[in-house]
């Protein structure tokens, strides 16, 4: 065995492609690299390389660069793409409103067991439904029982996102991780999984993992404070009256805008009683004119002296008696979810005040705070994950809740929910059940699903193309391309043979669960697609080269994969929740490890017992 691998590691082709995944992992696990460059990067070296230098198969032809371009029409990537827009449905038309206002009810009742209501409801619905939509229907839920009980939300939000990546291990729709495997170990000559075949281990290991979360995790999670709570300043709308001989009397829009070095944004300008005039760069202030001014207090205060001019709130100047006021201006927090309107946008572009009725105060994004009146925060953009906040009318950000079309975190109880709602579950409904009982692959079932969603008007084609996600489309290609090259080099064989020969002596039962392990770990630092579709090949050659069953190893790229627990990187959930719950990276170290660890034992010794793998 030992010759056989030094055998395989000389051939120049399958040295290059081994080379070229250990790149593309750290390419994977650098946040500065945009996933999805990173993906087109490894697809381009692995064209160009085998452009340059063909390989050579067993049978003497030519390895066909063809190949690598599959993965755009691989099944598993259409079924993916296709639940993540009837996914959006699901947020737009608030079909699962119901849900979330029958838990709140039940959190007024008893919250120790509405917390496990809550991890069970989470858990469940993750099984069918990708994840993210169940987590945006339940934090608004859990800040809002926060806020009203008193309560600090830490020891409910992040127990409830773990708890919704553990559901999704159940079934082979749960995730895209899911889907993948099972169809990358199909075409690799493993017998299809059907979409319960694996629920008996991960129910089994669940119901200890979901004690874990809520009776452990709630008492070892720190406290903290979600990030934007009275953190900035707030807006407030006043006027500068001009006096004679300040700076501004006399002098152009323009020339007063220099002077501010261009800071203010001036509303309206109002002469004599009502007279309302234009606010053009060569407009001439006069002694006795009013600019109308939205900004904080601070700059509000700067500019009454900067110009020359006194600072008033409606009739009366700004004093102790007469205070800046907002009016009926209120605070709320925005949460960018993966496909919402605002993701990958610009702050420039967001045009949140003329289309929504909301002035951006500051962003969360990775665990820092940005004033959005930082030098360059147009140029900031927004990704998932990220938590807003922002000041606009009562009405403005009721508005903006009842469309369902970004996720509002004001503790109110009120949740996104439209007519189509019924009919959104009815289809996503339709598209499990065809799946789930044979009728049609689930490829088939969720592309019709999305025709019915768009046709019958659940889902604009603008909100559909906004739920596509291009980081997730060009990792699973890249991630697929780097896969068939290294099953058709035999890179992915000399790295079972390095597997099977580093744990030699092992049992199977041990082996499989150092393959998991792996991917565990793997899963947290990188990508957890990537993992699972490079991960996948090499477990089947290592099923065959200890003459074991295949089903078992696969089911270790799987679950392991999707043991992104530790991080919060590891997966788009854990970042909503990180941003919008103030936690730390330790904090999902110090609550992810210990529940990574429990799972990980249990699904091992599971699926040693059902395969006897002894």
């Amino acid at each position: 065995m030992e010759s056989e691998l030094l055998a395989n590691a000389l051939q120049p082709h399958a040295l290059g492609v081994l080379m070229l995944t250990l790149l593309a992992l750290i390419l994977f696990a650098n946040d500065r690299i945009p996933l999805q460059t990173s993906s087109l990067f490894v697809l381009c070296a692995l064209i160009l390389g085998f452009h340059i230098f063909p390989y050579q198969l067993n049978d003497g032809s030519v390895f066909p660069i063809q190949t690598f371009f599959l993965g755009f029409g691989n099944e598993a990537l259409i079924a993916v793409c296709a639940l993540m827009v009837a996914g959006q449905a699901l947020v737009r038309t608030g079909a699962m409103e119901p849900i979330g206002r029958y838990l709140a009810k039940i959190w007024k009742v008893s919250p120790s067991l509405s917390l496990l209501l809550t991890l069970i409801t989470g858990a469940v619905l993750s099984a069918f439904v990708n994840n993210t939509p169940i987590v945006v229907l339940l934090l608004p839920v859990l800040i809002s029982v926060s806020l009203r009980t008193g309560q600090s939300s830490s020891g409910t939000l992040m127990p409830m996102g773990l708890a919704t990546l553990l559901g999704g291990m159940a079934t082979t729709i749960g995730t895209s991780t899911n889907l993948l495997v099972v169809k990358v170990a199909e075409g690799l000559g493993v017998p299809e999984f059907g979409m319960f075949d694996f629920i008996f281990p991960v129910a089994i290991a669940g119901v200890v993992a979901i004690m874990y979360l809520w009776l452990v995790a709630p008492k070892i999670i720190p406290d903290r404070t979600p990030p934007l709570k009275d953190t900035s300043p707030r807006m407030f709308s006043a006027e500068i009256q001009i006096n004679e001989g300040g700076f501004a009397d006399g002098k152009t829009l323009a020339e007063i805008r220099e002077k501010v070095d261009g800071k203010i944004s001036i509303q309206r300008i109002v002469r004599g009683e009502s007279l309302s005039i234009a606010t053009l760069p060569d407009v001439v202030i006069k002694a006795g004119d009013r600019l109308v001014v939205s900004d904080t207090a601070d700059n509000l205060r700067e500019y009454e002296i900067e110009l020359g001019g006194s600072l008033y709130a409606g009739e009366h100047p700004v004093d102790e008696s007469h205070p800046l006021s907002a009016g009926d201006q209120s605070i709320a927090e925005l949460v960018i979810t993966s496909g919402s309107l605002l993701d990958r946008v610009r702050v420039g572009d967001s045009r949140l005040t003329s289309k929504y009725g909301l002035t951006l105060l500051a962003v969360h994004s990775q665990g820092k705070e940005t004033a959005a009146t930082a030098k360059g925060m147009d140029d900031l953009i927004f990704r998932p994950g990220d938590v807003l906040l922002v000041q606009g009318t009562h009405q403005a950000i009721q508005s903006v809740k009842r469309t369902g079309s970004l996720l509002v975190l004001d503790g109110g109880e009120e949740l996104p929910h439209t007519k189509k709602a019924p009919l959104a579950l009815a289809v996503m409904a339709g598209v499990v059940g065809l799946a789930a009982f044979n009728v049609v692959p689930i490829s088939i079932s969720a592309v019709l699903g999305c025709f019915v969603l768009i046709a019958t008007g659940c889902l604009r084609w603008r909100d559909a193309t906004h739920a596509l996600s291009a980081q997730v489309i060009f990792i699973i290609v890249a991630s697929l391309a780097l896969g068939a090259a290294l099953m058709a080099t035999g890179g992915a064989d000399y790295l079972a043979n390095l597997f099977v020969v580093s744990t030699s002596g092992f049992p199977p039962g041990v082996v499989l669960g150092i393959l998991m392990f792996s991917m565990a770990v793997m899963t947290n630092v990188i990508s957890n697609n990537a993992a699972a579709v490079i991960g996948t090949p090499i477990a089947v050659s290592i099923a065959q080269r200890l003459g074991m069953p295949v089903e078992p190893f696969v089911l270790a790229v799987l679950f392991g994969a999707n043991l992104s627990y530790a991080t919060p990187m590891a997966y788009q959930t854990n970042l909503l929740v990180m941003n919008a719950g103030g936690y730390k990276f330790a904090d999902f170290v110090k609550v992810g490890v210990p529940l990574t660890l429990i799972v990980w034992a249990m699904l091992t010794g599971m699926l040693t017992w059902i395969y006897q793998l002894y």
